[in-house]
C-alpha cells in the first residue's frame, strides 16, 4: 500500500479551498501552510496565461527528512504516509533543509516542525484528506498507488504525469497532470518582489531583490521565465548565525588538539607545544561553545537529550553529537594526562585524538549532504574544506595562545608554516568550489552570490583579502599573532557566508 496524491491542473481554479480546508482540519497557524496555491504566469500581454499549482508534502519513498531528522520524530509509516510525532521533535530545522519541496514550518505553538500528513487521522478511519473532499472541481485525487483498480493508479497509468525535482531522487508520491513545467520549478521563474493582492514579507522582498541583481548580471535573467504573482509566506534561511558560529567554534576545538597530537607523535619541537596545558583546554572550551550554539539554535532546547535518549542512527546529527562526545572523552583524557604527569601515555592517545579530531571537523560534510534541499551543500570539497579549515582554525588560535604564554621560537615557526599552508590550500579549495562546474542551477546561483553577487563584498574584503591575503602577507613579515586573528576572522565570514548563501535560492 502508498497512499499518494495527483494534482489535476487541468481542473484546478486557484479557489485555496484545499488551503482553507487543511487549515481548518488540522489546525494550522496562521502564516503557516501545510498545502497552498502558488499562482504563476507566462506570455507577455495580450498573450498572457495564468498557471496554478497545488503544493505541499510529496510524502517521498525515499525522504530526506526522514533521514536526517535526529529523533525519528518524521516516519514513514506502513501505508507510505510521512507522518510526523511533534512529542519527539527537538525543533533542529534540519528537516526543513533536508526537503526539496519546502514543505515543511516551525509551529509557533509548540516549537516543533509540522507538514501535510494526509490527514491521516481522517484515512484511519475510512475518510479522505479534508483537501480531498471540498475541492470542487475534484482536481485533488487520493488513494492507494499500489491498488490497480484505484482512480489515482489508473492516473497515474494512463495520463502524462509529472513530479517535481524528479532529479532529487526522492521519489514523490504527489503526481501533476497538466501543470507547466516552469510553475512547478522554481529555477525556471523569475524573482520578483511583489504579489497581486498581497505584499510580500521583508525577508522575501530582500531575498527576491538579492536574487534579481545576480540574475541580471547573469545568463538567469531570461525575460522568458515565468513569474510568480501570488504565492505563500517561507521561511527563506532556516539556519541563522549560530550554524555558522557553530562550524567556527568546531573548527577551533578540533584543530587545536589534532596539530597538538600530531606534534607529539612527530617529537621535536612539535612536542613541546603537543605536551602542554594550552591545546587541551582549547578543545574543550570551544567544544562546550559549539555544544552552547547547538543547543541554543534548537527550537525546543529542553529536548537536545533526545539526541541520546530517542536517536535515529542515520542521522549525522545524531552521529556528530556521539563523534563529538567521543572526542570531548580522550580531550579530557589528554589534559588529566598533563596535569598528572603522565605525558608517556600522549603517544597512546594521539592517534585516537587525530582520528576524532578529524571525525569532529569533517562530519558536517555528511550532515550538509543530507540537506538535500540544499544543492550549494552538496559540494563533494566540503570535506576537505572543513579539514583544512579545521587546521588553519587551530594553527591561528595555537599561535595567538603560544604568543601569550611564551612558546619557544621553533614552535612558533613550526606553527607558522602549518597556518601559511592551509591558508593557501584553503584558497585553492575556495578556487574550486566557487569557480569550477556546479551540479545544478541552483548550487550555481548560490556560488554566484558570493562571487559576484549580493555577498561579494563580505567575500572579497573578508575572506579573500583579510582572511587570506593579509595572514599570509603578516607571516612574511613575522607578525604571526596578528595573522592568526585575520586567519579566524576570515574563517567566521566564510563559514557564516557559505551557510547563508545555501539558503538563499528558494525551494518553492
Amino acid at each position: 500500500m502508498r497512499y499518494g496524491f495527483v494534482i489535476d491542473q487541468r481542473r484546478c481554479i486557484g479557489c485555496h479551498a484545499c488551503t482553507v480546508a487543511c487549515k481548518e482540519e488540522n489546525h494550522v497557524p496562521v502564516g503557516a501552510f501545510r498545502t497552498w496555491v502558488k499562482y504563476v504566469e507566462r506570455g507577455t500581454w495580450p498573450g498572457t496565461r495564468r498557471y496554478f499549482s497545488v503544493l505541499r508534502c510529496n510524502h517521498c519513498e525515499n525522504a530526506p527528512c526522514v533521514t536526517i531528522c535526529p529523533t525519528r520524530a518524521l516516519y514513514h509509516r506502513d501505508d507510505g504516509i510521512v507522518d510526523f510525532d511533534r512529542d519527539r521533535c527537538i525543533g533542529c530545522k534540519s528537516c526543513m533543509q533536508a526537503c526539496p519541496y519546502d514543505a515543511l514550518y516551525i509551529d509557533p505553538a509548540s516549537g516543533t516542525a509540522a507538514k501535510c500528513h494526509y490527514c491521516a487521522h481522517r484515512v484511519e478511519t475510512g475518510l479522505e484528506p479534508a483537501c480531498v473532499i471540498v475541492c470542487p472541481e475534484q482536481a485533488i485525487i487520493a488513494g492507494d498507488l499500489d491498488d490497480p483498480d484505484s482512480r489515482i493508479a489508473r492516473l497515474v497509468a494512463t495520463e502524462q504525469v509529472q513530479v517535481r525535482k524528479a532529479e532529487q531522487g526522492t521519489r514523490p508520491k504527489v503526481f501533476y497532470v497538466g501543470a507547466d513545467t516552469a510553475a512547478l520549478t522554481p529555477s525556471l521563474q523569475a524573482p520578483t518582489r511583489s504579489y497581486m493582492w498581497a505584499e510580500r514579507p521583508a525577508e522575501e522582498v530582500s531575498l527576491m531583490a538579492m536574487l534579481a541583481d545576480a540574475d541580471r548580471q547573469d545568463a538567469h535573467g531570461d525575460p522568458a521565465l515565468a513569474r510568480p504573482v501570488y504565492d505563500a509566506p517561507h521561511v527563506r534561511r532556516p539556519w541563522g548565525w549560530k550554524v555558522g558560529a557553530y562550524l567556527w567554534t568546531k573548527s577551533i576545538a578540533a584543530g587545536a588538539l589534532l596539530l597538538a597530537a600530531t606534534g607529539v607523535l612527530m617529537g621535536g619541537p612539535a612536542q613541546n607545544w603537543g605536551s602542554g596545558l594550552a591545546a587541551p583546554v582549547l578543545a574543550l572550551v570551544f567544544l562546550a561553545l559549539t555544544t552552547a550554539l547547538l543547543v541554543a539554535d534548537l527550537k525546543r532546547p529542553d529536548r537536545f537529550l533526545y539526541l541520546l535518549t530517542k536517536p535515529n542512527l542515520r542521522s549525522w546529527l545524531v552521529l556528530g553529537a556521539f563523534i563529538l562526545i567521543a572526542y570531548g572523552g580522550v580531550g579530557t583524557l589528554w589534559l588529566a594526562a598533563i596535569v598528572t604527569g603522565r605525558t608517556d601515555a600522549l603517544p597512546l592517545l594521539a592517534v585516537p585524538v587525530i582520528v576524532l579530531a578529524a571525525a569532529a571537523a569533517g562530519y558536517s560534510a555528511f550532515l550538509f549532504g543530507q540537506a538535500e534541499g540544499r544543492d550549494f551543500w552538496q559540494s563533494p570539497l566540503l570535506l576537505p574544506h572543513l579539514l583544512v579549515g579545521a587546521v588553519v582554525a587551530g594553527a591561528s588560535t595555537s599561535i595567538i595562545i603560544g604568543a601569550m604564554v611564551g612558546a619557544d621560537a621553533a614552535t612558533r615557526s613550526g606553527l607558522a608554516w602549518i597556518l601559511a599552508g592551509a591558508l593557501v590550500a584553503n584558497a585553492l579549495l575556495l578556487l574550486g568550489e566557487l569557480g569550477g562546474s556546479h551540479a545544478s542551477l541552483d548550487a550555481a546561483r548560490a556560488a554566484h552570490l558570493i562571487a559576484r553577487g549580493h555577498y561579494r563584498a563580505r567575500f572579497w574584503a573578508g575572506v579573500v583579502l583579510v582572511g587570506t591575503a593579509l595572514p599570509l602577507a603578516l607571516l612574511w613579515l613575522g607578525a604571526a599573532p596578528l595573522a592568526a586573528l585575520a586567519a579566524l576572522a576570515g574563517a567566521w565570514t566564510w563559514e557564516d557566508t557559505w551557510v547563508q548563501a545555501g539558503q538563499s535560492v528558494p525551494l518553492s
